[in-house]
């Protein structure tokens, strides 16, 4: 017996703020740090230059469990928080390579299944090496996962969460809008 998930976007996902008087597209990134037993998920907003928590959390499987009963726990938990939280655009940090295979080869599952959700779901996809994640966020590539969460709550400073695996998830997403407006920045530069 499958469990069978599929994922849908919630077609309202284009926000403006008029504050101010100013229009602001709104764009609602969704970052995943993939793992077998914990995966971080993040959601924030981008307005401009301004990033807004949405939410957080970490979805876990249980190590008594089969791999594919795993494998199809995370496919239900990410597509429950892409359906919940209907993002424009998904970040997901890319596997290191690891001293063991066997432990690279379950993040490689745990990844693919982020990755298939959000294909599933229709959305832009991107993908970030964790020393690109930590330089666009803290400045450092090497950054420890304290300077991370550090960096994290100062620049979502409404944000909580209990778990390095979420705040990765969150540094994910920001990595995502800082590269965004970086492209946006570049593309009305050559418009002109």
């Amino acid at each position: 017996m499958g469990i069978v998930a599929r994922c849908s976007r919630n077609a309202d996902t284009c926000r403006t703020d008029s504050q101010q008087g100013r229009n602001l597209t709104i764009v609602r990134i969704a970052g995943f740090d993939p793992g077998l037993s914990r995966t971080g998920w993040g959601v924030i907003e981008v307005a401009g230059s301004k990033l807004t928590h949405v939410a957080n959390g970490v979805i876990v499987t249980l190590a008594s469990q089969t791999l594919g009963m795993r494998l199809a726990a995370l496919h239900q938990g990410i597509c429950a928080v892409l359906t919940k939280h209907a993002p424009d655009a998904v970040a997901v940090e890319q596997a290191f390579v690891a001293r063991d295979p066997l432990a690279a080869l379950k993040l490689g599952h745990a990844r693919a299944i982020a990755l298939l959700a959000a294909a599933e779901a229709g959305l832009t996809i991107a993908e970030y090496a964790p020393n690109h994640i930590k330089k666009s966020v803290v400045g450092v590539g090497h950054a420890d996962k304290n300077q991370v969460q550090a960096m994290v709550r100062r620049l979502l400073p409404a944000v909580h969460f209990e778990t390095a695996d979420a705040a990765d998830a969150l540094a994910c997403a920001i990595a995502h809008a800082h590269l965004a407006g970086t492209r946006t920045r570049i593309a009305a530069a050559l418009a002109q």
